[in-house]
C-alpha cells in the first residue's frame, strides 16, 4: 500500500470517528446550570473541549486504522468472505 493511501484512508477514518467522538459528553448549559449569553441557541454546548475531542478521535482512529491495515497485511476478511450475499441461479 503506498503511503499515499495510508494517510488518504487514516484521514478518512478520522474524519468518520470525530462526527461520532463529538456528542459524547457535551452538555447544555441549562444541564450544567450555567448562564445563557442573551441571543444563544439553547443546544449550544456549555462544555466543549475541543483538545479532548481531537485527542479521543485520533485515538480511536488510529486504532480503527490500525484493524484495517492487519486485516489488509493478513486478509482475515476478504471479498469472498461476503459470497453469501450473493444469490446463485439454481
Amino acid at each position: 500500500m503506498n503511503w499515499t493511501s495510508i494517510v488518504a484512508i487514516y484521514a478518512l477514518f478520522w474524519v468518520m470517528t470525530a462526527f461520532v467522538i463529538l456528542p459524547i459528553g457535551v452538555r447544555t448549559h441549562e444541564e450544567l446550570g450555567l448562564p445563557k449569553v442573551p441571543g444563544q441557541a439553547d443546544s449550544a454546548p456549555g462544555n466543549f473541549q475541543p483538545g479532548t475531542i481531537l485527542l479521543r478521535t485520533t485515538l480511536l482512529s488510529a486504532a480503527l486504522f490500525g484493524l484495517y491495515y492487519a486485516n489488509y497485511v493478513n486478509g482475515w476478511v476478504d471479498r469472498h468472505s461476503f459470497d453469501w450475499l450473493i444469490s446463485r441461479p439454481v
